[in-house]
């Protein structure tokens, strides 16, 4: 089987409920890039959000970022692909957030933009503490987002949307496609996910492999949530885990292992038959 890229999503994926890679995982991804195989993340973080012990993995260069909104190589900042949301249009869906009893932030240049109001009470909005550490690691205080995006007319990769009540966030996903140039898609069970239309991890998936000249047959993808929705379906091989959404599971090509047994090594070593350690 000749697979030449994978493209792992990272939370309830490739990391454990604990957001840690455990050891045969990272033991398969190392064994995939001795044998030539491109190891990249693919997640709705930005490339700040990428942990350090995946970035210095020897081999790990791309990465397919804030759902697709960015395609880099994560050596050299160097932008490969981009689909952003134009300024006015991510003010218009903060003023329609602003009405709800939500935390919401804006990615701009790779970080998360987010004022002091949402930042000091994470637990109101149903992040468990491990979340709440990481969005404060890839967050930057504003005093106001809107300001922030308007007056400095900045084009924004995501917005994010935080709420601890489901169904408040089930209605909120419903309304907001009211904005028909944008798509909404979720990796947690508390928050919303918000891109342009057309960045989605499925195109940036093909992008990235038309950039290495690769065929997207020779890509492996894996994922839980609906933002892996589109990787899932463009991929040669959509991987989808024990713990995914079920209306990913219909479209997987095969379902491994749970986030938390190892699941993504269970299907590489399954596919690809490399040795393991």
């Amino acid at each position: 089987m000749d697979i030449r890229l994978i493209a792992l999503d990272l939370d309830g994926t490739l990391l454990d409920q604990e957001k840690k890679l455990s050891d045969r995982n990272r033991a398969a991804l190392e064994s995939c890039i001795q044998h030539g195989i491109q190891i990249v993340p693919a997640t709705g973080r930005p490339a700040s959000g990428i942990p350090d012990f995946i970035r210095q993995i020897p081999g790990v260069q791309y990465g397919i970022l804030t759902n697709g909104a960015r395609v880099a190589d994560l050596t050299d900042g160097t932008i490969i692909s981009e689909q952003l949301i134009h300024w006015e249009r991510a003010c218009q869906v903060m003023t329609f957030l602003a009405q709800y009893p939500v935390a919401y932030d804006p990615y701009v240049g790779g970080r998360g933009k987010m004022e002091a109001r949402f930042r000091n009470h994470l637990d109101q909005y149903g992040l468990p503490e491990v979340m709440q550490q990481l969005v404060l690691s890839t967050r930057d205080e504003v005093e106001n987002e809107f300001a922030y995006v308007q007056q400095g007319k900045m084009q924004v990769e995501k917005i994010n949307v935080f709420t601890s009540d489901p169904a408040l966030r089930m209605e909120l996903w419903e309304k907001l496609k009211q904005f028909d140039d944008l798509i909404i898609t979720s990796s947690l069970e508390f928050n919303l996910e918000i891109n342009a239309a057309a960045a989605t991890k499925g195109g940036g998936l093909r992008k990235l492999a038309e950039y290495l000249g690769l065929r997207t047959q020779q890509t492996m993808a894996f994922g839980d949530g609906s933002n892996d929705l589109s990787m899932i379906q463009e991929a040669g091989i959509g991987v989808v885990m024990a713990n995914g959404m079920d209306m990913l599971k219909k479209e997987a090509d095969y379902i491994t292992l749970s986030n938390e047994e190892d699941g993504v090594a269970a299907a590489i070593y399954h596919f690809l038959r490399l040795p393991e350690a």
